[in-house]
């Protein structure tokens, strides 16, 4: 299924927005949307919240041989899957051009800056190995996903465990976690991806663009940086020229953003394993019913219930003083009551045009009576003439016959269809107007 594309209305909209300084969301130009982090009941598993693009991340591991040019390393695997549950145009089981991008991102941000200690994951040199493998899902797209599937990343990989290792001999042993705990991952440093959108060939800036930004976008520029303030990658895409001024002050707001988001990814993981050792809830079991996880979780406003009484009062006496009101109803006829003195009905009083009209429905009004009464004085007569036993004579112009035909009872009274239809219309003219006359008096 192909992506729906915006309407010229609404790129002029956008566009006209971010020359303007303001954003759909209500977000500044520099602003980060909010960031949450929740964790799995098993270690590794994680979800990332980056406003309403949501990324799961799970870590896996296993023993396998190393690869020959490296045989006291470790092996690190990144995938990142984008399913038709993200959003209606990623087309499953099929590698497309982003995909190939962000996967190609993913590895330089996490594994070529060298963030996780690679030796410690070998357990016999040339024989056996720890391969790590992070696995990505993006489970709703709203924008800006490298920036969250960088975070879910990190924050996956921060979070396992692996099970314990000893070696005999040639014997390699592995623990369970019930016999010895799991080992956590050595990581060196925590790179963080920043994503900055750039508008008319660089002269204005977003930091985090949502989707609708990243559609009428000119180009992008993704800066992968960690605490100490060390670059660890670097890509620029669409095709724009970018001079260094720019590049430097967006390195400036990475270093700022990743300070805050280190500092939120180490309590996420300080009051995670704090819960776990005090055995409550953690992970999903106290991600669910707070709609964590099966749907966006509305801010409710916090209300204030305190001293309401006091405040109500304090509302009253400063407010004006309420008008006269006769609380007793007034009793004009029998059935009827009113609250209060009433005023006259200002539609009694007409204009001359509305007098106008009236006067000539009148007119029409009683000319119609006097066409109606013509008409039952004309019915009469002719009903008074049938009444009469008059034979009634049958002609037939072919066969030269006359059939004289004598009525044994005398016919019931009848009415031409003709006037039957000019009786029924008069009358409803007649009561339409008359309806109309009483709606204006």
């Amino acid at each position: 299924m192909k992506e729906t594309p915006l309407s010229n209305c609404e790129r002029r909209f956008l566009l006209r927005a971010v020359q303007e300084r303001k954003r759909l969301d209500g977000r500044q130009c520099y602003d980060y949307r909010n960031v949450r982090i929740s964790f799995g009941a098993d270690y590794g598993c994680c979800i990332v919240e980056l406003g309403k693009t949501r990324v799961l991340g799970q870590v896996s591991c296993e023993l396998v041989p190393p690869k020959p040019n490296r045989a006291t390393e470790g092996i690190l695997f990144f995938n990142l899957e984008l399913s038709p549950m993200a959003a209606p145009a990623f087309e499953p089981g099929r590698q497309s051009e982003l995909l190939v991008k962000l996967n190609r991102l993913i590895e330089r941000c996490l594994r070529n800056s060298k963030c996780i200690d690679t030796e410690s994951l070998c357990v016999v040199a040339g024989e056996k190995v720890w391969q790590i493998r992070v696995d990505l899902h993006l489970l709703n797209h709203d924008g800006n996903i490298i920036d969250a599937a960088s975070i879910a990343g990190i924050v996956a990989l921060c979070h396992f465990r692996r099970p314990d290792v000893s070696v005999q001999g040639e014997e390699v042993t592995v623990y369970t976690p019930e016999e010895r705990d799991p080992v956590p991952l050595s990581i060196h440093h925590m790179p963080v991806c920043v994503s900055f959108a750039f508008f008319q060939q660089g002269t204005y800036l977003l930091v985090d663009p949502s989707e609708r930004e990243e559609r009428v976008m000119d180009g992008l520029l993704v800066i992968a940086m960690n605490k100490h303030r060390e670059i660890c990658t670097i890509q620029s895409s669409g095709g724009i020229m970018l001079l260094k001024d720019q590049v430097l002050r967006c390195s400036k707001i990475t270093a700022v953003k990743v300070a805050e988001i280190t500092e939120l990814i180490q309590k996420a993981l300080e009051n995670d394993q704090k819960v776990r050792k005090e055995g409550g809830k953690f992970g999903f079991a106290e991600s669910i019913p707070n709609q964590k996880i099966t749907a966006f979780k509305m801010e409710r406003a916090a209300v204030d219930t305190k001293d309401v009484e006091e405040q109500a009062e304090e509302i009253i006496t400063k407010a004006d003083p309420p008008s006269e009101v006769f609380t007793k109803p007034i009793l004009h006829t029998r059935g009827t009551a009113q609250i209060g003195e009433g005023i006259e009905n200002a539609w009694g009083d007409l204009e001359e045009s509305e007098r106008e009209e009236a006067a000539e429905e009148e007119g029409e009004t009683d000319a119609t009576a006097f066409e109606c009464q013509k008409m039952e004085m004309e019915d009469t007569s002719i009903m008074n003439e049938t009444e009469k036993d008059e034979p009634i004579v049958l002609s037939d112009s072919e066969e030269e016959e006359v059939v004289i035909l004598e009525p044994q009872d005398t016919p019931k009274k009848t009415r031409t269809q003709t006037n039957l239809k000019q009786e029924n219309t008069s009358k409803k003219t007649f009561n339409k107007k008359r309806k109309k006359k009483r709606a204006t008096h």
